[in-house]
């Protein structure tokens, strides 16, 4: 079952996740590249990264790293690099709860890459496997329903917490074009969630796994960065916000998530993992009304509820389907038993 310590583990990340998404909505309404962002970010987890390495594996040596495991790990880096872009791109264009919204739809896609990669299993008769079929069906609808239907203001922030001056406030973010990017970026992180967890499997080093990662990553978004930003001064970080964006992501997030994910991806699966994502749209409404002056509306309460129901009936399902492995496991142990049962007492 569930141990509560991964539980308030995986919540805590929740946690850092929304307040990167808040830090950097804020860095780039103060003029910050996002595909800047995204090289700085990964090249400043690497010699933390490195560090960690250095002094976990001071006695104990990591796995033999192969030529097949460090292509996966390439490839690894492509999913994340990607999933970075398109997720601080799709911020730009509209906010952070929206992206706290669209992430909602990472359960949904992690079952179903799960299933495909025979990490779950598919069973219609089960009552579990139902709740996790209907659920997954229901976020991806309150996930339509909050990029499309925006609706009416409903809330306003309070002019004491605002940070931001009011012409950045005032723009307007293209919620459509914002809502496809963050909804690409749920089915890159979904994948992300799955690739990463069948190399876990074949090279169980959680620390040396997520230092290789993040080098590749790097290097990625620092080609693809060049091309898409042509300004030079786009790459001059300044010293507020910007930079506590920066080092915020660099040392809670991509490191310290970063491995706390793999080691959780490598004890529970993909699954387990992507089922915490819900948490964060409460945290997100929150954190944006409050801190960035964002308004909330009706859509997205009305596809916050309906993407939350969809995540709890996939977890209800989920524990259900646990609980009769569990069960299962039992009375097969128990009929292994018997047999010597029922000769010890002809024997008598």
């Amino acid at each position: 079952m569930w141990s509560s310590d991964l539980m308030a583990l995986m919540l805590i990340i929740e946690c850092l996740e929304v307040g990167l998404s808040t830090l950097s909505k804020a860095a780039m309404r103060r003029g910050m590249s996002d595909f800047v962002f995204v090289v700085y970010s990964n090249a400043l987890s690497v010699p933390i990264l490195l560090f960690c390495c250095l002094l976990f594996h001071r006695r104990r040596l990591p796995p033999p790293l192969t030529l097949s495991i460090l292509c996966r790990i390439f490839i690894l880096g492509f999913i994340s690099c990607s999933t970075q872009m398109f997720l601080f791109v799709g911020i730009r264009y509209s906010s952070p709860t929206l992206a706290s919204a669209m992430t909602d739809l990472v359960p949904a896609f992690t079952f179903m890459l799960a299933i495909i990669s025979r990490m779950e299993k598919l069973d219609l008769k089960a009552g579990s496997c139902r709740a996790k079929c209907i659920g997954t069906i229901v976020s991806i609808i309150g996930a339509l329903i909050v990029t499309i239907y925006k609706g009416p203001q409903i809330a306003f922030a309070s002019s004491a917490f605002k940070i931001l001056d009011e012409n950045l406030r005032s723009q307007i973010s293209n919620w459509v074009i914002g809502g496809f990017l963050l909804a690409i970026s749920a089915v890159s992180i979904a994948l992300f969630y799955v690739v990463q967890t069948s190399i876990i499997r074949d090279y169980p080093a959680e620390l040396m796994l997520t230092f290789i990662c993040h080098i590749f990553v790097t290097m990625q978004s620092s080609i693809v960065s060049l091309i898409a930003e042509r300004d030079p001064s786009a790459w001059r970080l300044k010293p507020d916000v910007e930079l506590i964006a920066v080092g915020y992501s660099a040392v809670l997030v991509l490191a310290f998530r970063g491995t706390a994910y793999a080691w959780v991806l490598h004890k529970k699966g993909p699954v387990f993992v992507a089922m915490f994502k819900p948490v964060a749209i409460v945290i997100a409404v929150v954190m944006g009304v409050t801190f960035l002056g964002d308004v909330l509306h009706l859509g997205s309460v009305i596809g916050a509820a309906i993407i939350a129901f969809g995540f709890y009936t996939v977890m209800w399902g989920k524990a259900k389907e646990e609980i009769e492995d569990m069960t299962t496991s039992g009375v097969d142990s128990s009929s292994h038993k018997d047999p010597l049962l029922q000769k010890k007492s002809t024997q008598v």
